[in-house]
Formats: structure tokens, sequence, C-alpha cells
């Protein structure tokens, strides 16, 4: 057999050549990409570390200042009361800054707040926006009043009546009915019972008189009295009361405690 021409010996010593060519061209490209993420991963590094200084140790995001806006509710309090209970400390780093924290102080110390939300107004500002609680009923106490809220709950005391909050009367003897729903929860439903009434009743009750979970009576201007049972269906009895009483206007007693069969009585 004839041996390889010189042209063949030529491509073939040709081929060997190309291919460590190739192998060093793949090898010498890897270099610049390893170089790129290194240079990417230390960049990142350095903006994690330049943003966590300036999030905690510059004085470029500092809490300078924390202001109160009033979201409903009466306006009792004043602004350096909240400001006291919420003790927010300035010239802390806005991103430490504790909103649960200053939320559950506020609302521990003044039991008058309803609701407390905490905003972070960016630079350098705190907002508390709170709500107040309003009174619905006052009960009676040597010296004042205590004043309680749409949800039953005892939030402060006055020395005197507030204009338009009815009185709230619990005389409640030792029964099943107190063992089994307890002072607060008949507290509740008492207060609901107010809250559920129109503007134009609300304005003439005068008094809530509980004996019982399910003896509420209430006292209305113009010495009426309506005797509405336990707190459940105020709004058949409220419909049920308008209705009796658009037909005996003259009458003193008012019993809307079964709705569906509404009675009232002369004085």
């Amino acid at each position: 057999m004839a041996g390889a021409t010189t042209a063949q010996r030529g491509t073939s010593d040709r081929r060997p050549a190309a291919r460590s060519r190739l192998r060093l061209r793949r090898r010498g490209g890897g270099r610049p990409r390893r170089r790129l993420l290194a240079l990417l991963l230390v960049s990142a590094v350095a903006l994690g570390g330049f943003g966590a200084w300036a999030l905690y140790g510059s004085s470029w995001l500092r809490i300078e200042r924390v202001s109160v806006h009033w979201t409903g509710g009466p306006h009792e309090l004043t602004a350096d009361q909240i400001l006291g209970a919420a003790d927010v400390p300035l010239n802390s780093p806005m991103a430490s800054l504790d909103k649960d924290a200053v939320r559950d102080r506020l609302l521990e110390r003044l039991p008058r707040l309803e609701s407390v939300r905490v905003v972070r107004a960016w630079p350098h500002g705190v907002s508390l926006k709170v709500t107040e609680r309003e009174a619905q009923a006052l009960i009676p106490i040597p010296g004042g009043y205590r004043e309680v809220d749409a949800h039953g709950v005892v939030f402060a005391e006055a020395a005197e009546a507030l204009p338009g909050v009815p009185l709230l009367d619990l005389d409640l003897e030792p029964s099943p009915s107190l063992r089994r729903f307890g002072e607060d929860r008949i507290r509740r439903a008492a207060v609901s019972v107010a809250v559920a009434l129109p503007e134009e009743l609300r304005g003439e009750l005068r008094a809530i008189r509980v004996a019982s979970y399910d003896s509420i009576t209430l006292e209305l201007s113009g010495d009426r009295t309506v005797r509405w049972g336990s707190a459940e269906r105020p709004e058949a009895k409220v419909a049920a009361l308008l209705a009796v009483m658009k037909v005996a206007g003259d009458a003193r007693y008012f019993d809307v405690s079964a709705p569906t069969a509404p009675a009232s009585a002369e004085g």
C-alpha cells in the first residue's frame, strides 16, 4: 500500500494544531466570564453594605419628627399625650422602627384610643394615625360616670354626664343568665341596642335598664318606656317600635320583645 502523499500529510498535521488552538481559545474564553461574575459579586456585596450603612449607620434616614393625625371619633386626647405614650425614639434609624410595639404601647397606655396605625413617612418622619373611642352609654359611679363605647368597652371616666349620651343601669342579680353570659357580654348587648336605634330614637333615649341578658328596657323622653327583651333581632324590633309608635303616638309603654307582635299601652 502506498504511503500518504505530501498534501495529505500536511492536512493531517494541521488538524491537531487547529484543535489545540480551539482548546486554548475555550480555556481562555472562560476567564473573562469568571472575572465578570467576580466583579458582579463584589459590587453586590458593596452595594448591600452601603445600603445597610445608609439605613442603619448614616444620618440620612433617621427619625426626626413624629406627628399625630386623627382619623375618626372624638378629639379628647392631646397630641402631646399621644406622643408621650408612643415614646418613639428620635434620631434612631427609620428602618429599626418597631411599628407594632409603638401601636401596642399606645393602646395599652391610652384606653381611650380605639385604633392606631403607625406609618413611616420617609425619609425622616413617623405618622401616628389614631381613632378615639366614642361614648355610647354612661355607667353612674360615685362622683361621676364611666364611659362605654359601642363595643361595650369601659374606657374612661367623666365627672359630669355627657350631652346626648344615655345612662346604662346594670341591675344584675345573681342568676343563671348572669352566670351564663357574664357581665361584660350583657353590657355589650345592652349598648348594642342603643347603637341599633335610628337617629330619631337615639336622640330621645335617656337610659338603658338591664336586669338580665333577656331583660333590657329603654327609657325615652316624655316618660316613655320600651320593653326590648334581649338584644337579638334589633332591626326587626326597631321596625316594630317605629310602626307601633306611628299608630299609638300617645302611648307611654311599648313592648317589642316579640317584634312580630308589638304592643303598646297608655300611661
